[in-house]
């Protein structure tokens, strides 16, 4: 593990007009970890995601990327410094094609050569994209929405991406192929932060969770610790 932390987050609190969603929350990521983030409904993980973006205003705290402070940043200076987002329900650009879609997670590169390179392998974590390049991500499947959303924001070429429920409303056979896709994407040393419902997929590949209740942090380790913890369980069932 690097010594120095990719993403930092230091007494965090964030607030939606006055209802305080995230507690003087405290996580750090490393280059090249998976990390998942667990807890119940309205426990604060998706906040977590979109304070990291600057999408909720920060009460207090600090947020440091790669170094540096990014908390009085806006969000499209934390993208443009290396930062992904998968988002919950996937959000493509309905009208436009799964090319298009592709190409607007490299809007930010001057490299043709090397977004060409990109493209291809989203095309070979997903031939099913490459088969459906004219058409409209509207008309995709779930699972294929799912597939174009994670191929947009690999083609920024990030060193962290943020992904929020990824196995939401898919079918249990996608969602393991799905987190397959994901281990494998980190294994490129690309950094994952992933939100996920399902605990027990998220640890069998993570290498540390952290466990949220109520806007705080109630637990975290090892995710092999966690996925055995009886706490965990009582925790991200809101029993604690």
């Amino acid at each position: 593990m690097a010594a120095e932390p990719l993403l930092e987050l230091k007494n965090v609190s964030a607030y939606y007009g006055p209802i305080r969603a995230l507690n003087r929350v405290n996580m750090v990521l490393y280059p090249g970890e998976m990390v998942c983030l667990l807890g119940g409904n309205a426990s604060g993980k998706s906040t977590t995601l979109k304070t990291i973006l600057g999408l909720v205003q920060m009460g207090e705290g600090e947020i440091y990327f790669r170094g540096e402070r990014i908390d009085r940043k806006l969000t499209a200076y934390r993208i443009a410094r290396g930062i992904a987002v998968v988002p919950e329900n996937r959000r493509v650009f309905p009208r436009m094609t799964v090319r298009e879609n592709l190409e607007m997670g490299a809007y930010l590169r001057s490299d043709p050569e090397g977004i060409r390179e990109d493209m291809e392998y989203v095309f070979s974590l997903f031939p099913r994209l490459e088969e459906r390049l004219s058409q409209p991500a509207g008309t995709l499947s779930g699972g294929e929405q799912q597939m174009l959303a994670m191929g947009r924001a690999l083609m920024s070429r990030p060193r962290l991406i943020l992904m929020d429920e990824p196995s939401m409303g898919l079918a249990p056979k996608l969602v393991e192929t799905i987190f397959k896709i994901i281990k494998s994407v980190n294994e490129r040393g690309i950094t994952v932060f992933v939100v996920e419902q399902n605990a027990n997929i998220a640890l069998s590949i993570a290498d540390r969770g952290y466990v949220l209740q109520t806007g705080e942090v109630v637990l975290q380790g090892p995710a092999q610790e966690l996925l055995h913890n009886e706490a965990m369980r009582r925790a991200y069932l809101g029993e604690v």
